[in-house]
């Protein structure tokens, strides 16, 4: 869930607790429910969230196994350039 929540705080970003004001996540609703952003206030942002509430936690879920996905190749690869690296070193004697 690492991922969902990494979202979320950068998408609120400058607005975490007044998300219904952030321009990314109005410009966002409206490209998704055809809203109008400048017209969405406290009431429509929440009651877009309540309505879309199972959308929602599947985009966050979608974004979590990608992160993770992420995560993973990162790792392999760097677990791939350190034996890489290991076996162009000289050996010790």
């Amino acid at each position: 869930m690492s991922g969902a929540w990494r979202f979320l705080w950068v998408a609120t970003r400058g607005y975490r607790f007044r998300p219904w004001l952030s321009p990314y996540l109005r410009w966002r609703i409206e490209t998704y429910s055809g809203l109008h952003a400048e017209s969405i206030g406290f009431r429509d942002f929440w009651r877009f969230v309540w309505q879309e509430r199972r959308q929602l936690a599947r985009f966050l879920g979608w974004v979590d196994e990608m992160h993770s996905q992420t995560v993973h190749q990162v790792t392999q690869q760097d677990h791939q350039n350190a034996e890489a690296v290991t076996q162009t070193l000289p050996e010790r004697r």
